[in-house]
């Protein structure tokens, strides 16, 4: 018979993927990883996000504790979206704090918290893409903004405010002479006769 095929732990560590077997479980061991990733999806929020692609960097802290592997370090990376008052391209860098423990098989720690309130260790590896997408995503602003003093876009024609004529505007018709105004094929200026007679009637 011939003996049993031997299988070795396939190399995985690269990326958001941390391999811990030389970490090893003695509470104390220490481990830095230090490297700049493409990221492999689109990572944030509708208005702005780290594109697929570009640079992440890690700058991370691995240390064994009794139940676990303790996470700690910064993630960073540039940022693209849109100013979400006049939708011009925004640009800029996030760069958040993670502290996250990824519990050891079998340990109390796994068998006691529900699936989704802790992460887990699987095959000595830890992949910490859904921890940078979660964090990542509670840092990035909900409405970013090209400056503060942005204006937005004119509600009526869309143009941009910070590059309108000064006293930019839009003459609105009353919309009881709007009828007669599309039957006669006519543009009457706004009128505020029929509103200050009824003002005097009152």
């Amino acid at each position: 018979m011939p003996p049993p095929k031997r299988t070795t732990r396939p190399e995985v560590d690269g990326g958001f993927v941390l391999d811990i077997l030389n970490l090893g479980r003695r509470p104390g061991s220490t481990k830095t990883i230090e490297r700049t990733v493409p990221a492999p999806s689109r990572i944030g929020l509708d208005a702005i996000a780290i594109e697929a692609g570009v640079p992440v960097s890690l700058d991370l802290q691995l240390q064994a504790v009794s139940e676990g592997v303790l996470v700690t370090g910064s993630v960073r990376a540039a940022t693209a979206g849109e100013c979400t008052r006049c939708l011009d391209p925004v640009s800029g860098n996030v760069d958040v704090y993670l502290t996250e423990l990824f519990a050891y098989p079998n340990s109390i720690t796994e068998e006691t918290t529900d699936a989704d309130e802790i992460h887990r260790i699987v095959d000595d590896l830890i992949d910490l893409e859904p921890v940078i997408v979660d964090a990542v995503g509670l840092e990035l602003p909900l409405h970013p903004v090209c400056s503060d003093e942005c204006e937005g876009l004119c509600s009526e024609c869309g143009v941009r405010l910070a590059i309108a004529e000064s006293g930019h505007s839009h003459d609105t018709i009353d919309p009881r002479w709007a009828g007669l105004a599309a039957k006669f094929g006519v543009d009457p200026e706004p009128s505020t006769e029929l509103v200050n007679n009824e003002a005097e009637e009152k």
